[in-house]
C-alpha cells in the first residue's frame, strides 16, 4: 500500500541514489530500490554506484544505523562513461538494448556513439557488445578512438 508519507520518502531516497539504474542493488534501477527502503524492503547497502558515503545517506534519511555497502554486490569506482571505439563497432544494436537509459545512438550496421551526457555509467553495455569495441573512462576523458587516430 502507497501512503504519501511513503512515496515522498522513496522520493528523498531516490534524490540520493547514484542514478547508474545497473541493477546492482538487486531491483530494476534506483527508484525501485527507493520505493523498497522506504517501504522497508530492503537494507542500506545495496548500491556499490553509491558506496559507504551513499549507504550513510541512506541510514541517516531513515534514521537507522550505518553500515558499509555489502562488497559482494560490486566495486565502488569512480564516476565513469562508456566510450564505443567507433572503428570497431559492427552496428549490432545489442548495446542499445541493453542500455537502461538510450545513451546510446545509432542503428542497425551502423556505427553508434554514447551521448555521454546521458550516460550514467552503470556499464550494461559493456558485455552485451560482442566485438568488445566499449570501454568504461572518466566524464573527461577523451575518445580512445580519437587519441589512437590523432596526428602527431
Amino acid at each position: 500500500m502507497k501512503t504519501a508519507e511513503t512515496s515522498d520518502l522513496a522520493e528523498r531516497l531516490d534524490r540520493i541514489l547514484p542514478q547508474t539504474q545497473c541493477g546492482q542493488c538487486g531491483f530494476d534501477g534506483c527508484r525501485p530500490y527507493a520505493e523498497a527502503l522506504a517501504h522497508g524492503a530492503a537494507d542500506i547497502d545495496h548500491c556499490p554506484p553509491g558506496g559507504d558515503a551513499g549507504a550513510r545517506a541512506l541510514a541517516k534519511v531513515l534514521g537507522v544505523m550505518a553500515k558499509p555497502y555489502d562488497r559482494s554486490r560490486g566495486t565502488h569506482t569512480p564516476r565513469e562513461v562508456a566510450f564505443i571505439i567507433e572503428a570497431d563497432c559492427i552496428g549490432c544494436t545489442k548495446c542499445i538494448q541493453a542500455c537502461p537509459v538510450d545513451a546510446i545512438a545509432g542503428g542497425p550496421k551502423f556505427m553508434h556513439t554514447v551521448l555521454a551526457d546521458l550516460c550514467t555509467g552503470c556499464a550494461l553495455c559493456v558485455p552485451a557488445c560482442p566485438v568488445d569495441c566499449i570501454v568504461m573512462q572518466p566524464p573527461s576523458a577523451s575518445h580512445p578512438a580519437a587519441t589512437a587516430t590523432a596526428p602527431g
